[in-house]
């Protein structure tokens, strides 16, 4: 029944026979005869059929909860097993909110040296991308933010403090400044990361905290985009500190440190709240260590 359910999970995830055939390196025949047994078996209908994969049936949805569920069970098994056998090994999968990619290296760069066996795959999602990838067995660790929007299911680990500037033209009126206010920054015009990142759920709570709305000139669901638009006359953006240490301070723009208040917020690993942790998840915990003064660049420090 495991092929059948890893097929199934395939198939709902896939939302089409033949890729879902594809990625289980399978013929579609093969695939849709299996289906056809699981129904069998289950005595329930499972997929709406048609000439095209039409969806799930509800009885379908329930079955594809459980099929996760054993799925993820059959492969913490094996990964307990592995363990005691040969050690850690295997592929983790990390997902991580784009303004935290640039740290993500402290955390694998330690994991990969403890354990070089382990193969990681690293997504940039949305935070609520990855409450619901690891909700749905399709993600082992986050790197998010703890303390801002409740997170259901998880055990968490701090690992760095975000904290926010002010990117701007070097030519600007205020780029000669050590620093700039909060509610100075909600008269400029803006470029912000989009409202499904949590980034810009928060950086638009702040600036309620000092009874400011502004609505940004632009939006971008893109980090690249949002630094390279500061470099544009009279646009402004708001960047984590932790973002230039990826970048480095674009060429022609200055950083100032946004304060009153002097906002920050936690950014950490989480894993689903399952007991046992699988091995993978666990020992990525284990050897993460919290990051001090993260991502301060010199550069920045000496303006």
């Amino acid at each position: 029944m495991i092929k059948q359910l890893i097929y199934l999970d395939a198939l709902a995830r896939e939302k089409h026979f033949r890729r879902a055939a594809e990625a289980c390196n399978i013929s579609q025949p093969t695939l849709s005869t299996a289906i056809a047994q699981l129904e069998e078996e289950l005595g329930v209908l499972i997929v709406e059929r048609g000439r095209q994969f039409k969806g799930l049936t509800k009885e379908g949805e329930v079955v594809v909860a459980h099929a996760r569920r054993i799925l993820a069970e059959s492969d913490l098994l094996k990964q307990s097993i592995a363990e005691l056998r040969q050690g850690v090994s295997g592929r983790l999968r990390l997902g991580a909110i784009p303004t935290a990619l640039p740290m993500v290296a402290h955390i694998t760069g330690p994991f990969s040296a403890r354990f070089p066996e382990v193969s990681l795959t690293v997504l940039s999602l949305t935070s609520q991308e990855i409450q619901s990838r690891i909700d749905n067995f399709e993600l082992d660790v986050g790197l998010t933010y703890l303390d801002n929007e409740p997170l259901e299911r998880v055990v968490s680990k701090p690992i760095y403090q975000e904290s926010y500037v002010l990117l701007m033209r070097e030519d600007s009126a205020m780029a000669a400044r050590s620093e700039v206010t909060w509610e100075e920054a909600a008269k400029l015009k803006l470029c912000l990361l989009t409202s499904d990142m949590q980034n810009r759920r928060i950086i638009d709570g702040i600036f309620r905290s000092v009874g400011q709305m502004p609505v940004p000139t632009m939006e971008t669901n893109s980090i690249f985009n949002l630094c390279s638009h500061a470099g544009l006359l009279g646009i402004s953006s708001i960047v984590s500190r932790q973002l230039l240490e990826f970048f480095g301070i674009p060429l022609g723009t200055r950083a100032l440190p946004l304060v009153q208040p002097d906002a920050q917020r936690t950014i950490g690993l989480i894993v689903a709240d399952r007991q046992p942790i699988a091995p993978l998840a666990r020992n990525l915990l284990m050897v993460a260590e919290p990051v001090r003064n993260a991502g301060i660049p010199r550069t920045l420090a000496a303006q």
